[in-house]
C-alpha cells in the first residue's frame, strides 16, 4: 500500500513513495500509471454500482407501497374481528 504524504511534506517537489520526482524510473513509472489506472477503473465500477442504487429508489418506493396495499387487503379479507396488529411508524 502506498502512503499518500501530507500536503505539509511537499517542499516544493513532487515525492512519490519517498524518492524525488527524478530519481522515478521509467519501469516504476509504469507501474504507478498502471496502479492508477485500475484504482479509475475501480472507482468507475463503484460510481456505477452506486448509480445503480439512486434509480432503484422510486422501486423500492413503489414495492413498499404495494406490501402495504396487500397487507391492507389481508386484513380486510379476515374481517373485522382481524387481529389487532400495532404497526412502527416509517422513519
Amino acid at each position: 500500500m502506498h502512503r499518500v504524504p501530507s500536503p505539509l511534506a511537499y517542499r516544493g517537489e513532487l515525492i512519490i513513495g519517498g524518492m524525488d520526482r527524478k530519481e522515478v524510473g521509467d519501469r516504476q513509472l509504469d507501474a504507478l500509471l498502471e496502479r492508477l489506472d485500475s484504482l479509475t477503473a475501480e472507482l468507475k465500477g463503484l460510481n456505477r454500482r452506486l448509480d445503480a442504487g439512486e434509480n432503484l429508489a422510486p422501486l423500492v418506493y413503489e414495492l413498499r407501497a404495494l406490501n402495504e396495499s396487500l397487507t391492507a387487503l389481508a386484513y380486510a379479507a379476515l374481517g373485522q374481528q382481524g387481529p389487532q396488529v400495532r404497526r412502527r411508524r416509517a422513519s
